[in-house]
């Protein structure tokens, strides 16, 4: 290595520190899917970075998805999918493969990238010590000639109703990063599907985090000239849905993430899970890679 290169490594690193300082001990909930969870080398860079955010005195939290694993194995066992109003409806036949694929291969294989990497990690679903606390997901639908009230259900969905945290602080305090499926339990007993950003953002509120990341298959929030927005205050979030700035999908991303916003998160993070180590960019460097959601913007 060069004298450049060495003092071009030495002048990064020594541009991190304030943003060490600014996140020593604390949590940082980063939601991990999309294209960084099923492309090799990006699933390795992202085990390596959560090590590193490790080492370096933050507290990392892993909540995973696994859609497209969890479609094809369905596909392989011939489970027949049924929609209503676009969702995948999970009868009981349907949520045994959905554990079977969040709980054990996809979350045991991120465990294993870590640890693999050099870091201690722990895998657990919501169910684990009631982690995830769940009620069915039931949508309600208004006529709109007629007023009347339709309900509908979706079987074994679920979204959260409460979060215990003691078992991922036990966890974090052993030196190890959480790894969790999201897989919650109800009342009852019964195990529910619970969307992966959905209940990122319910744990992050429980454990106070410091930030949300949530990697996506996209850049994060554009404006009307294609260009990234790099910091979103919740007064701006619903004037750029009224304009047509935000649409179709990430719509209901920014909505949640105000959502977590408002139940005091500092901030909420979109950002491309397909650009190589956008986590370490986001958090340690000056300008991030994503769109922050935050109170004021700062």
């Amino acid at each position: 290595m060069s004298n450049v290169d060495v003092s071009e490594t030495a002048r990064i690193l020594s541009e991190a520190l304030p943003f060490l300082q600014l996140y020593d001990d604390e949590v940082i909930v980063v939601k991990f899917g999309g294209h960084a969870m099923v492309d090799a080398k990006l699933a390795q860079q992202f085990a390596r970075d959560m090590v590193m955010l490790k080492v370096c005195g933050l507290n990392p939290v892993v909540v995973h998805g696994g859609g497209p694993q969890i479609n094809r194995m369905l596909d392989k066992l011939a489970v027949k999918a049924e929609f209503r109003e676009g969702l995948r409806v999970t009868d009981k036949e349907t949520m045994e493969v959905v554990e079977m694929v969040l709980s054990g291969s996809i979350n045991k294989s991120i465990v294993a990238s870590i640890q693999q990497a050099g870091g201690k990690a722990v895998g657990i679903s919501g169910k684990d010590g009631n982690l995830l606390m769940a009620t069915r997901y039931v949508k309600q639908k208004v006529d709109p000639v007629t007023g009347a009230i339709t309900y509908i259900d979706f079987g074994q969905v679920g979204e959260p109703s409460r979060v215990n945290t003691e078992i991922l602080e036990t966890i974090m305090k052993s030196d190890a990063i959480p790894v969790i499926a999201p897989v919650g339990v109800g009342g009852d007993g019964d195990t529910y599907n619970v969307n992966a950003d959905t209940a990122a953002g319910a744990i992050a509120t429980a454990l106070r985090a410091k930030r949300l990341l949530m990697l996506t298959d996209v850049a994060g929030v554009l404006d009307k000239t294609k260009n990234l927005i790099r910091e979103l205050k919740l007064a701006d979030v619903q004037g750029l849905i009224d304009d047509g700035t935000i649409t179709a999908g990430m719509i209901p991303k920014i909505e949640s993430a105000a959502d977590v916003v408002r139940s005091g998160v500092e901030g909420v993070i979109i950002l491309d899970g397909r650009v190589p180590h956008s986590v370490l960019l986001e958090l340690l460097t000056p300008h991030g890679v994503g769109t922050r959601v935050s109170r004021d913007g700062r």
